[in-house]
């Protein structure tokens, strides 16, 4: 590898450009404004997991409520309080706190910032394929198969 492509060993994460747009379409878009993500693992060069450092601000929504099919997914409290809400019902998440969702388990999730100040999360996902997304609150189904498709469950369009 030439050391123009390669990736660095370390960083400071504030270096990486936060990301704030989504895939939702425009109904669900403004459920997840004010979410900034960095993505860590991409700025490594990794291939078999993502890691992002995720900012919410109050009010924000880290995603429609969902569950995957192939991913695992992990993730770990830095700063602030956050309110993961699963099938089981809500439940706070301070600080030093995480939640893990195994690949194929039909729990729906998400966190939700209903504090005042904002909260700092990693998030960690792999990347396998053929993954899809199931949101059991909304009409939106999403697969990843090299790129992501976005449609009503029944298939048709936004």
């Amino acid at each position: 590898m030439s050391k123009s492509a390669a990736k660095p060993a370390a960083l400071d994460p504030r270096t990486v450009e936060p990301r704030r747009g989504t895939i939702y379409p425009d109904p669900f878009k403004p459920r997840v404004a004010g979410r900034e993500k960095r993505a860590l693992g991409n700025a490594f060069g990794l291939v078999n997991f993502g890691v992002n450092l995720v900012k919410l601000e109050p009010g924000a929504q880290s995603a429609l409520r969902h569950w995957h099919t192939q991913q695992d997914e992990f993730v770990w409290i830095l700063e602030g309080e956050l309110t993961l809400v699963t099938d089981a019902g809500p439940e706070i998440l301070k600080p030093g706190m995480c939640a893990g969702f195994p690949k194929g388990a039909p729990n729906g999730h998400h966190l939700v910032n209903n504090s005042g100040k904002a909260a700092v999360y990693l998030e960690v996902g792999d990347r396998s394929p053929g993954d899809a997304a199931a949101y059991p609150d909304d009409d939106l189904s999403v697969t990843a198969v090299g790129t992501y498709k976005v449609s009503k469950k029944d298939g048709s369009p936004y």
